[in-house]
């Protein structure tokens, strides 16, 4: 099946999705960090990392430098950082990490789709390592799970930060 927009309009629609502040995932943890008065977190902090020593700043632009580079600086803006006790947390959308159970596959330019999904997925292992090479402990949420089981996810994430380093 051809898709319903020319190719403009399906440019114009696929520029309003935005990789932050998604309501279903990132405010919605944030709103439950929140109700739950648990704090210390921050939003998109940049975490900076050379040569196996890091830096968390706030405000300077993220490095194009690719991770897989050695030796190179690189960095990562996870979707809450809190910094005294170095964890990192991500929220992963089902669609674009690829969630086992409820991801999709488009239909219409599967090669293309097909390496978008999977360079996702090697991103997201390459960033975890990286990230656990600084001392930086590593929480992936699924999109799902947040949605469905939103105590659960409030649970898992408290205990992450009653363990110590």
């Amino acid at each position: 099946m051809s898709d319903v927009f020319t190719k403009a309009k399906r440019s114009e629609v696929m520029s309003r999705i935005r990789s932050r502040g998604n309501r279903a995932t990132e405010l919605a943890l944030a709103k439950l960090f929140r109700r739950h008065k648990i704090t210390g977190w921050r939003r998109h902090v940049k975490i900076q990392m050379t040569g196996g020593r890091r830096q968390v700043t706030g405000k300077a632009p993220v490095s194009a430098v690719s991770p897989t580079r050695r030796h190179r600086p690189f960095a990562v803006r996870p979707d809450f950082v809190f910094p005294r006790l170095k964890l990192a947390l991500f929220v992963d959308g089902c669609f674009w990490h690829g969630c086992p159970r409820h991801a999709t596959h488009p239909k219409n330019n599967r090669g293309f789709w097909r390496r978008k999904l999977l360079g996702n997925r090697t991103r997201d292992l390459l960033v975890n390592g990286a990230l656990r090479r600084a001392n930086w402990r590593v929480l992936r949420i699924w999109e799902c799970a947040l949605e469905q089981r939103p105590q659960a996810c409030l649970r898992r994430v408290q205990k992450w930060l009653s363990v110590e380093n």
